[in-house]
């Protein structure tokens, strides 16, 4: 199963959306139609929070939290994964600059944790403002 979560912050404060989980009825993954994305995808579907055990839930949400800082990910990032029939999880990638539309992945998590799409641009600003000069 492919589940992945969204990361907001810097160093060690880190804010984790709720799990997501997708499921493919056909084919490969698409996020969304090309003509009405905010249709969805014709072979796809994404849960949030994801319909996982809650200590999966979490487990993923530390997993992605470790990733996130092992590689130096600074503001938000949407970290993918795989969560295996025995309950391993394993890192598949990381998304730098997830999409912020209506029908996105990371919005929708980071909404399902409590966080509305303004409250993400608001951290997101926040976030540089407050980083350093590089």
């Amino acid at each position: 199963e492919e589940v992945g979560c969204a990361i907001l912050g810097n160093d060690l404060d880190l804010i984790a959306g709720e799990v997501d989980r997708i499921s493919v009825a056909h084919g490969i993954f698409r996020i969304h139609q090309e003509r009405e994305p905010e249709r969805g995808s014709e072979n796809s579907t994404v849960t949030v929070p994801a319909d996982i055990p809650a200590a999966s839930r979490t487990r993923v949400q530390e997993i992605a939290k470790t990733l996130y800082r092992a590689l130096g990910c600074r503001g938000l990032a949407r970290v993918d994964l795989f969560l295996a029939g025995d309950g391993a999880v394993v890192f598949n990638e990381v998304n730098t600059l997830p999409g912020m539309t209506s029908y996105s992945r990371y919005p929708r998590m980071m909404a399902a944790a409590g966080l509305p799409l303004t409250g993400v641009i608001d951290q997101i600003v926040s976030l540089a403002m407050s980083g350093e000069r590089r």
